[in-house]
């Protein structure tokens, strides 16, 4: 695995400093940085060295990808298998090091260094960017998208109102989403149990830092509370916030049922993500290279889905199992879910009003692109 754990970051804050102060853009960073693709030595023979005899000739390259999680969770798996991939494909020439949650900053500080380029790449969750580009909020909608995982995959996969709509509202910030996923469906946690909007009456909910997902939660009557995760386990700990929600494998591996005495599986909605590259970095590389970042993404499509699916899948075993840190587990019964549901779908008229100058024209967009895959 091709990795740093706090390595080089001194280097690469004080990189952030010098280009604000100097006013340089991505692009020439990127190529003082790890060398332009055409200035770039190769070996005499213009092909790979020994490790994989590739015929890829656009390197030698060393480049940063950053994650929102620790190593073992999801997206940090997936950056290591993406960088493998990388490596493996370009004979050995390009080098990616994988960089986990709080390795850098926090997740806002995180897109601000994909945005100057410190680095390359970033998986990024919309909910992060919500006053950036507020047409991202839209992942914030609950019950937006369908219970089955596999076909909400498949809509954020074939979406031409996620795929190209929105991608073009990132890019005018420098970040071009290369693929859009789920990390699975979401479920809530409880200092009490949350089992009917009536229970969110006054409770304090940990949020990401999007302005519709307050709202989302204000619907039902809670008083949200935005809070990077890597402050959560203390604040749900010492009741600064009453509960959170995550997909079941983040729940469990960031222990937060030992601090949390009940568990809703609600499915209320999807953890979408990003992965995503530096615009500028990515425009001006040569052909090869993107075409080969652009074939990786695609592998990587299904085996994204795959990590999500094996850690979600035991997550909730291993919470139940738990006898130190017993957890009481609630599973809404459709009854249940249509009194949230009933709370959630007005928002997405707030949405169109204020998520953005094409916030109308995306969520219209895809709701019919959802009504059309689950008519077939």
């Amino acid at each position: 695995m091709f990795k740093k754990k706090g390595m080089m970051l001194a280097g690469l804050l004080s990189l952030g400093l010098v280009l604000a102060a100097c006013g340089g853009d991505g692009n020439d960073a990127g190529n003082n940085a790890d060398g332009n693709a055409n200035n770039a030595e190769t070996n005499n023979d213009g092909n790979a060295d020994a490790n994989g005899g590739s015929e890829y000739t656009g390197g030698p390259h060393e480049w940063r990808f950053v994650t929102e999680e620790t190593e073992g969770q999801v997206q940090y798996v997936y950056a290591e298998e993406f960088a493998d991939l990388i490596h493996e494909k370009s004979g050995g020439q390009i080098t990616i090091d994988v960089y986990g949650f709080g390795e850098l900053g926090s997740e806002v500080d995180q897109v601000e260094q994909l945005q100057t380029q410190i680095v390359e790449f970033a998986i990024i969750s919309p909910g992060f960017t919500g006053t950036l580009v507020p047409e991202g909020n839209l992942f914030a909608l609950q019950f937006l998208f369908p219970d089955d995982n596999e076909v909400t995959q498949q809509i954020l996969d074939e979406s031409e109102a996620i795929n190209v709509h929105l991608r073009e509202q990132y890019e005018q910030h420098n970040i071009t989403p290369l693929a859009f996923w789920t990390e699975g469906a979401m479920a809530w946690t409880g200092s009490s149990p949350l089992q009917s909007p009536d229970d969110f009456s006054g409770f304090q909910m940990r949020t990401q830092e999007s302005p519709l997902i307050l709202r989302s939660y204000e619907a039902y009557g809670a008083n949200p509370t935005a809070m990077s995760w890597g402050e959560l386990y203390t604040g749900l700990q010492q009741g600064a916030v009453d509960g959170q929600e995550n997909p079941l494998f983040f729940i469990e591996d960031a222990n937060f049922n030992e601090v949390q005495e009940h568990l809703t599986v609600s499915r209320h909605n999807h953890y979408v993500t990003m992965t995503t590259v530096n615009t500028e970095f990515y425009e001006g590389l040569d052909e090869e290279t993107r075409a080969l970042i652009d074939e990786t993404t695609e592998e990587m499509r299904d085996r994204a889905f795959e990590i999500q699916a094996e850690q979600n899948g035991v997550a909730l075993d291993l919470i139940e199992e738990d006898t130190d840190n017993p957890t009481e587990v609630y599973e809404l019964s459709e009854e249940e879910r249509d009194q949230f549901r009933e709370l959630a779908i007005p928002v997405r008229d707030y949405f169109r009003e204020n998520g953005g100058d094409n916030a109308e024209m995306i969520l219209d967009m895809l709701e019919e692109e959802i009504e059309e895959i689950e008519g077939n």
